[in-house]
């Protein structure tokens, strides 16, 4: 059993021999995460806190290093700890939301619905020649001009999603400006006459990130995210946006609704 690590006279207390490598026990690393796992669930280490050092859980344990950075990168990857380089390894606190996938899914109320609060960065917009996968998922033809609005989604601040969106440019001219200005879109769909609109599909799946997508989720490039992509249609059932998100996976879970349930966006 590992001993509480409270001052640093207590940890002179602790006298254990053990080879700093871990030769002797497989399952040290367990040990050392279930140290820290109770000590966030007793609120010794709360939202923030920074872990204590490596050579604290070593003596607190018993354990080597090897062992520690293994508990450590575990709890990285299921989500329970955030490691910031050159600054230190911190307690994070995760939302638990539950986020529901039906024709008229929308962020803004799917968040309020798990109790947090949401919000966005607008990381850049501008107009693109639509390749044959946007082309097609947009009925449109490849090089027509597009939206490509590119937003990371927070909630309680704390990124989340990266959705990667594209609308036809003709008939949405002024999205993007107002996009990158932080106005909803369906806002901007209802001031050019689209009042209502759906969700046609959606596909799911998962995959590690690119360094970029772990950059901007803050999260390790050894966790997985989950993607979605799907297409909204106006109730003409013209498509006007199709999109690629970028979930963080140890964040979100994902409920397939059969009805019609949250709106917003």
């Amino acid at each position: 059993m590992c001993h509480p690590v409270e001052t640093h006279e207590e940890h002179a207390a602790i006298i254990r021999t053990t080879s700093g490598e871990d030769m002797g026990d497989a399952r040290n690393w367990e040990r050392a995460r279930d140290w820290i796992v109770r000590d966030i669930a007793a609120r010794r280490l709360v939202d923030g806190d920074q872990i204590p050092p490596e050579q604290d859980i070593r003596r607190a344990c018993g354990v080597g290093r090897h062992s520690v950075r293994r508990a450590l990168a575990a709890l990285a990857a299921e989500g329970r700890l955030s490691v910031e380089q050159g600054r230190g390894t911190f307690v994070r606190a995760q939302p638990s939301i539950l986020y529901r996938i039906g024709q008229r899914t929308r962020f803004r109320e799917n968040l309020r619905a798990a109790g947090v609060t949401p919000g966005s960065d607008a990381i850049g917009a501008e107009t693109v020649a639509a390749d044959a996968t946007v082309a097609a998922a947009l009925g449109l033809v490849p090089g027509e001009p597009v939206h490509r609005i590119l937003r990371r989604g927070l909630a309680d601040g704390i990124p989340v999603s990266i959705n990667r969106s594209f609308h036809p440019a003709r008939r949405f001219p002024d999205l993007g400006a107002r996009r990158e200005a932080g106005e909803s879109v369906t806002d901007i769909y209802r001031s050019h006459g689209i009042e209502d609109y759906q969700r046609r599909e959606t596909l799911l799946y998962a995959r590690l990130p690119e360094k970029w997508e772990a950059r901007l989720l803050e999260q390790l490039a050894d966790q997985p995210v989950v993607v979605m992509c799907k297409t909204d249609v106006a109730q003409d059932g013209r498509p006007i946006g199709w999109s690629e998100a970028i979930w963080a996976a140890t964040r979100v879970r994902f409920q397939v609704a059969r009805t019609e349930e949250v709106r917003d966006a």
